[in-house]
């Protein structure tokens, strides 16, 4: 017990010395889906909670697979040739649109994910702040997932992320 409370103590006088926060201090729980759950149902998900993202994983582990963002279930609902010719999305009638639900039927989260395999935004539970930024920034993601031990820790959002460095 007592070599914990060292831990402890250690961990913390360090994050006094380095003067930041660490990743693991700024992570929340999140909406997790397995890479082949309905993509209906993550869709739901996403509107009903209003996220910006989810973290994908495997049945096999609870590492991150990937982040979906959900720009990216946009970009999948919404046909080549509107994307090909943005002009032709003035056209488009309401009940149109109301065919993107069909779209998603039948599909799993394996068929909105990129054909090749993207990097993952993931950081570990010890970086700073200033490191998660980095791989939002480079990555161009809504979220990161935070792994402890390789297993997801938590997620932290742009949002979240900003809020942090505005008290900083």
């Amino acid at each position: 017990m007592e070599n914990t409370h060292a831990e402890a103590d250690h961990r913390s006088s360090r994050r006094k010395y380095c003067g930041g926060v660490r990743a693991e201090d700024l992570d929340e729980n999140f909406p997790v889906v397995n890479i082949d759950s309905n993509a209906l149902d993550a869709v739901r998900l996403l509107a009903e909670h209003r996220l910006n993202g989810l973290v994908v994983v495997t049945d096999t582990s609870e590492t991150p697979y990937a982040v979906l963002p959900a720009s990216q279930v946009v970009r999948f609902i919404v046909p080549g040739y509107v994307q090909d010719d943005p002009g032709l999305a003035g056209v488009l009638t309401e009940s149109m649109a109301d065919h993107a639900a069909e779209k998603l039927s039948g599909k799993t989260i394996r068929d909105m994910l990129p054909k090749q395999r993207q990097h993952i935004p993931v950081a570990d539970a010890d970086d700073t702040i200033i490191e998660v930024a980095e791989v939002m920034a480079r990555l161009r993601s809504p979220l990161v997932a935070v792994v402890k031990n390789d297993k997801l820790h938590g997620v932290i959002t742009a949002s979240r992320l900003l809020a942090a460095a505005l008290k900083e």
